[in-house]
């Protein structure tokens, strides 16, 4: 069976705060790589296949956000970084809506690495201060919604009012469950795999487990989205093809 190229098919990369066609993405793949049908993105995650496409394609359970770029969308249309970060929160609002309007069962942002304390204080400030205004303003309505927030990552590093909004998020969504919302916060998958190791150190030394019963489902366990589906699909919003510490 050939699969037949269809017309006008565009893939989707995203631009920061903003998401923009790429036509032609098909002339890309390898001739030797494996045929899969086209699957043609209309809005949010709904898909429309051709008439010929025998393709399962499953919605997925657990999508996983790296947002990045919401300074260089800013820079390239002559405003503050600032200005980047506000446009990425709102993009932020769109996306738990299309996945809870698609039935998406966890999503997790990496909102703030444990690396980017290192930039700018000034900008670090601002970002703090809008991580402030968006739990006071949204957090009712992941309630309301039956959202269950949760922040992972190094929390100690953060002012104690932010820490205790954090806290104060968990627990009163803590018993919803039509969609989980992760923000990864002051988080590194180096300091998520230290954490775990640690925990696995404290259970032995308590008595709790024996070395020889440290496989790597225990060890699976102790990571922060230990009790998650692991990631379907990984989206990476400013365009570059790594993962910066991320899970």
């Amino acid at each position: 069976m050939a699969w037949s190229r269809p017309r006008k098919t565009s893939s989707w990369r995203f631009e920061g705060a903003g998401i923009e066609p790429r036509a032609g993405a098909w002339a890309d793949r390898r001739r030797d790589s494996v045929p899969v049908a086209p699957v043609h993105i209309r809005h949010g995650l709904s898909v429309n296949r051709t008439p010929h496409t025998a393709l399962d394609v499953r919605r997925p359970r657990h999508i996983a956000i790296i947002m990045d770029g919401n300074g260089r969308w800013a820079k390239a249309r002559f405003r503050p970084r600032s200005i980047g970060h506000h446009a990425g929160a709102r993009a932020v609002s769109t996306c738990i809506d299309t996945c809870l309007a698609e039935g998406i069962e966890a999503l997790t942002l990496f909102a703030f690495s444990s690396e980017n304390w290192q930039r700018p204080s000034e900008e670090v400030g601002a970002l703090m201060q809008l991580l402030l205004r968006t739990l006071d303003r949204e957090v009712g309505e992941l309630h309301r919604r039956g959202v269950r927030l949760r922040f992972i990552g190094e929390r100690s590093a953060f002012a104690p009012e932010i820490a205790y909004r954090m806290t104060q998020g968990e627990l009163l969504t803590a018993d919803n469950r039509i969609m989980t919302l992760n923000v990864a916060m002051g988080y590194g998958g180096r300091w998520d795999i230290t954490q775990a190791a640690r925990s696995l150190a404290r259970a032995v030394q308590e008595g709790r487990l024996k070395p020889e019963d440290i496989d790597e489902s225990s060890f699976a366990r102790g990571l922060s989205l230990g009790e998650m589906p692991e990631p379907d699909l990984c989206i990476r919003t400013g365009g570059d093809h790594r993962i910066s510490n991320f899970l």
